[in-house]
């Protein structure tokens, strides 16, 4: 792209490709997502874990979900009903999604992206922010901050007390 020119990618060049770090494939172009940081990954690896701990559910990390045809999207982390697991990557909205921060990421992007998970159907997402310690459900139209001592809530039944998510960050 040094000449400004776009060269589009091929959905079937994207899905059998591996793209570190991993990048969203939107209508042929590719949008590579920000270098996870070590915060990120703890609290990605954290916050995975206590979720497959969840009975019903299968949380994955970095799965590809296909939000419609030419649109794939890789949420940090997925979290499918246990009845409906759908293999290689989800074409049906999941129970939750959630995105956590970089440091590159920019807040109204990510809430962005988190729109059209919504828009795909997805109830809620989460919105992790490793730095400051923070978080938000989003579930369209404005995010709602979830208190230090708050839950991360799903309308699936999804409960993630946030001082777990965070307690990695403590050793």
């Amino acid at each position: 792209m040094a000449d400004g020119t776009l060269t589009l990618v091929p959905v079937e060049e994207y899905l059998h490709s591996t793209y570190k770090p991993s990048a969203d494939y939107l209508d042929g172009v590719l949008r590579s997502k920000p270098m996870p940081t070590r915060k990120h990954s703890l609290i990605q690896l954290r916050l995975g874990s206590l979720l497959l701990q969840i009975p019903g559910f299968e949380a994955s990390s970095e799965l590809t979900v296909r939000i419609r045809d030419g649109r794939f999207l890789v949420p940090d982390l997925a979290v499918q009903d246990a009845a409906d697991i759908q293999d290689p990557y989800p074409t049906r909205p999941v129970a939750l999604c959630v995105e956590i921060l970089s440091p590159d990421d920019r807040f109204s992007e990510t809430l962005a992206k988190c729109d059209e998970y919504i828009d795909w159907g997805v109830p809620v997402t989460w919105i992790i922010d490793p730095e400051n310690r923070r978080a938000w459900h989003y579930a369209g139209k404005f995010p709602e901050e979830v208190a230090a001592g708050g839950t991360l809530t799903a309308p699936s039944g999804l409960l993630v007390p946030l001082a777990q998510v965070f307690s990695v960050l403590d050793r």
